[in-house]
């Protein structure tokens, strides 16, 4: 017999650490499949609202419904900047900014928190005019809109910076980080992973907002439905693919939001059998 004993139980099991290794291979796909899969039905989304409409006698309403749809993403992505811009300074106020300026992002998180959407478009539209100020219907609907979900998105900021463990703030004051590189090395990578799954959800409402612009004359993607649908009366056929669409456009945001949380995550160590 040989005087080895049994070999250890790292001689056993293959290391499943090296990236190019197989389990580095799979876990990188199962990592990557939430991601391909709303992408893959988005494209089946879009493919199956071609076919309704085919289906239906709508071809020759593509480009009206193709205007409507550039309209719908043209406030969706305007609001969502506004939104982001207005969340993290009002975020910025409430955490670190002086009294007044405190005060003010109070004022505005909860104004816009507290009233409803369509009566704020309505106020712009037709309000603002009375004391001087005209607005474009599609300049109301990507402030107005963004306005409100910025409100809702400054709490989202808000809500991940506090979560951060005051422990990391000392940590890296003992390194003797000031506060500004504190908040850009520490705190902002963590609560950036903590944010980007609320901030997916609050996106995907502010496309689905994008519809009340309708009411103020613009003519997005449910306003050209409606007149299509008056004009052929194919009322199944027509919202079916406007519905469709939305789910596609819905989709695409999601599989960006994963991508994007994918990213913000890669510092995390990874639970053996946790999900990603």
């Amino acid at each position: 017999m040989s005087g080895r004993g049994p070999p250890t139980p790292q001689a056993r099991v293959p290391s499943a650490t090296p990236a190019g290794g197989t389990a580095g291979r799979l876990d990188r796909l199962a990592r990557g499949a939430p991601v391909r899969f709303a992408l893959a039905v988005a494209a089946l989304s879009v493919l199956a609202a071609a076919g309704v409409g085919a289906a239906g006698g709508l071809a020759a309403h593509g480009p009206q419904l193709a205007r409507g749809l550039a309209v719908t993403v043209q406030v969706a992505c305007g609001a969502a900047a506004v939104a982001m811009i207005m969340a993290l300074a009002a975020a910025w106020a409430r955490l670190a900014g002086p009294g007044p300026l405190r005060w003010l992002a109070v004022a505005y998180v909860e104004f816009f928190r507290g009233t409803s959407a369509l009566v704020q478009l309505f106020w712009l539209f037709f309000v603002l005019p009375h004391f001087g100020l005209s607005l474009s219907p599609l300049a109301v609907g990507i402030f107005g809109l963004g306005l409100n979900a910025g409100a809702y998105g400054a709490e989202l900021v808000r809500g991940a910076v506090l979560a951060v463990p005051v422990a990391q703030w000392e940590a890296a004051r003992s390194l003797n980080l000031s506060r500004s590189r504190t908040m850009q090395l520490v705190v902002l990578p963590q609560a950036l992973a903590t944010m980007l799954p609320p901030w997916g959800n609050l996106l995907i409402e502010l496309l689905k907002a994008t519809s009340l612009v309708s009411m103020i004359t613009l003519a997005d993607l449910g306003f050209k439905a409606q007149q299509i649908h008056q004009s052929t009366l194919r009322t199944v056929e027509v919202f079916s693919v406007v519905l469709l669409l939305y789910l596609a456009l819905s989709l695409t945001i999601t599989a960006g939001m994963r991508a994007l949380e994918r990213r913000a995550t890669r510092w995390r160590p990874q639970a053996p059998g946790a999900f990603s």
